[in-house]
This record gives structure tokens, C-alpha cells and sequence, in this order.
């Protein structure tokens, strides 16, 4: 069956609200202070259908897109409380009873860090935070009538990425219950299956890549500096889904420039020299997974000029790209050392 001359299905809504509590994990020996109770929160979520109108959403089983709002009381007055915005993606699974979301979006929380009032508060150096949402749920739609039931397990992040410090950031392990709710009482429409989709063959493509941003060292108040990034890399299209990378990054981070002048000063035993350079070069291999003119960017490096010892030699970056056409791209992607968050990445790129 082919698109050619089929009528797009109308658009499907429904909404979902979820309550969740769950434990803060300790992915940090800093924030063991901070673990004292139960964090609990409410998503409320709503969800367009897709229907196979274009070919990546047979490709994906028909996913949903949507926007979600979520609250979180940490249920600890030195971490306040979170409210956040998200765009997300739901995949199905088994039949479409298992459902698994990606939400990325922005939070407010309430009580960051004051060296003053709140002290103990490290998890988060400002206001507003990055935050990642996950949900791994069995569903049930129309169980009565418009109405369904979903339950299962969810993690939520929230991390300022070094934007400003400190950021120990936590992450929420949560069960989830909740119900769905068809906006239209119609019957849903019949998905448009493809016999084959169309095949996407590419030679080797160029990438070059502008990255900035700004961030800050582990030492509170030191200072908020801008970073530039020049990054090129070759990348093979595996097929419509993924793409693989090889490439290189050139680091010109100002707050080491500061960090390894504070270091020289204050801790003369870890023999660091003032004049020391401050930029690194590292080589990395990566993957890019393909949804639409979005796609999910991971990719693991490891530092070959590193004058200057922080977090270790490797490196990793997760984020992701916004295709304007088949050439310009923006990108939004988090650098870390494992688990410890250095810098938000805002950047553009081109691809030849």
C-alpha cells in the first residue's frame, strides 16, 4: 500500500495524568545529606497520535508526540520543589501495551543553593534546570469507554550542567500510576503501513560543528566563563534509523583558565603551574539516531593533548540535533566525565 493519494487520518488526542513517589538515587557521595525522604510529584501530559501520514512513524511503530507538565515535591525543604515543561516522544511496544517515553524539557525549583540561606543545599546552583524525564509503562486505552489506566516506573533528572555551581543534580526513581483519556470518541483511524519504506543511501558526510555556552568549575563562586568548542567528524548512514560518527574536538574552556590558576595559588602540593594551557583536544567515536528531522546524539571521546588533570581523560556527550534542511542543523547536547555534568552545549553545525 502507498501513500500516493491517501488522505492523512485526522489527528488523535488524549491526555494522561500520572502521580508518582519514589527514592532519590545516590549516583554521588555529595548529596548522601540530602537523602532524607521520599520524593513525590503529578504528570500531566498530553499526546498527538501519529498514523503513518509520514514514513518515520512506521519506521518507529507509530509514535505519539506531545508536551508534559510535571511537579516534583522532593519532600525536603533544602531541595524545594520542581516544576517542568517538556516536549516528549512515546514508543510502543508488545501490541502498544508497553509504552516507553523520552521527555527533555526545563525546570524551576524553588530553593537552589544560597551560601546564606540554604548552604546545604549543592544539588543545584540555580533556578532553572535541565531536566530528563523517563517512563517505562504497561497501558491499556478505552478500558471503559474513552478512558484507560497506565502504571509503571519513571526517572526524572534535574541538573543545571555546571551552568552555574555547585551541581551534584539528583535523579528520582519513582512508580507511576495513572489514566489516559481519548479526547475524540471516533473510532481510531487505520494506521497506513508501507509493504517497504523508502531506502536512505548516503555516501560519507563532512560535519563541521560550532559549540558555546557558558559554566563554571566545582569551586563555588569562582566565576561563570564562556567555552568555544570546533569540532569535524565524518559520518556513514547505516540505514533510515542510525548513522555512525569518527571525528575530533578542540576545547577552549575559560573557567580552567581560571580553575588552574586558583589550583596553582591555593593547593601548591598538586604541582600545578599557572601558565599551564587550559585547552584539551580529544578524538571520539559517536551515534545518531534518526526521528524524523530530529535525532538523538551519544557520543564517547578520550582527551590526547590533556595538559591539564580534570575529571580524567574521557569524555562523553549526549544531546540532541534539529535538522533545518538536509545540510544546516542546530544542536543542543550535555559534555560530562561519566556521571559529573561540565557544560550545556548550544551549538550549529553543517553537514557536507
Amino acid at each position: 500500500m502507498g501513500l500516493l493519494g491517501q488522505s492523512s487520518p485526522e489527528d488523535r488526542y488524549t491526555i494522561d495524568f500520572n502521580t508518582y513517589a519514589g527514592s532519590i538515587l545516590k549516583h554521588n557521595p555529595d548529596i548522601s545529606h540530602l537523602i532524607t525522604a521520599h520524593p513525590a510529584g503529578a504528570t500531566l501530559s498530553l499526546n498527538r497520535k501519529t498514523f503513518g501520514a509520514e514514513a518515520w512513524h512506521q519506521a518507529y511503530n507509530y509514535p505519539d508526540t506531545g508536551i508534559s507538565l510535571v511537579y516534583q515535591d522532593m519532600n525536603n525543604e533544602t531541595l524545594g520543589h520542581h516544576i517542568g515543561l517538556y516536549a516528549h516522544f512515546n514508543f510502543y511496544f508488545f501490541k502498544r501495551n508497553v509504552q516507553l517515553r523520552l521527555a527533555q524539557g526545563i525546570a524551576y525549583n524553588t530553593n537552589p543553593y544560597d551560601r546564606i540561606t540554604n548552604f546545604r543545599g549543592n544539588a543545584y546552583g540555580s533556578h532553572l534546570l535541565s531536566t530528563t524525564h523517563l517512563m517505562l509503562n504497561y497501558q491499556k486505552e478505552n478500558v471503559i469507554d474513552r478512558l484507560g489506566v497506565k502504571g509503571g516506573i519513571t526517572l526524572v533528572h534535574y541538573s543545571n550542567a555546571n551552568v552555574k555551581a555547585p551541581n551534584t543534580s539528583t535523579n528520582t526513581f519513582a512508580i507511576n500510576l495513572g489514566l489516559i483519556y481519548a479526547l475524540s470518541a471516533e473510532a481510531t483511524p487505520e494506521r497506513i503501513r508501507l509493504d517497504s519504506l523508502p531506502k536512505i543511501r548516503e555516501n560519507i558526510k563532512l560535519n563541521l560543528v560550532f559549540r558555546s555556552g557558558i559554566n563554571e568549575s566545582d569551586v563555588v563562586n569562582s566565576g561563570q566563563f564562556p567555552f568555544y568548542i570546533f569540532s569535524g567528524y565524518a559520518d556513514k548512514r547505516l540505514g533510515r534509523k542510525s548513522a555512525i560518527q569518527l571525528g575530533g574536538d578542540v576545547f577552549i574552556s575559560n573557567f580552567l583558565k581560571e580553575l588552574i590558576q586558583f589550583q596553582a595559588i591555593a593547593f601548591p602540593e598538586n604541582n600545578v603551574n599557572a601558565d599551564d594551557d587550559f585547552k584539551r583536544v580529544g578524538l571520539f567515536v559517536g551515534h545518531e539516531l534518526f526521528i524524523n528531522n530530529l535525532s538523538i546524539v551519544s557520543q564517547f571521546g578520550y582527551y590526547v593533548y590533556y595538559p591539564f588533570d580534570f575529571e580524567g581523560r574521557t569524555y562523553n556527550r549526549i544531546g540532541l540535533k534539529r535538522y533545518f534542511n538536509s545540510k544546516w542543523y542546530a544542536t543542543l547536547t550535555l559534555k560530562s566525565h561519566a556521571a559529573r555534568a561540565e557544560a550545556l552545549e548550544i551549538g550549529i553545525g553543517i553537514r557536507l
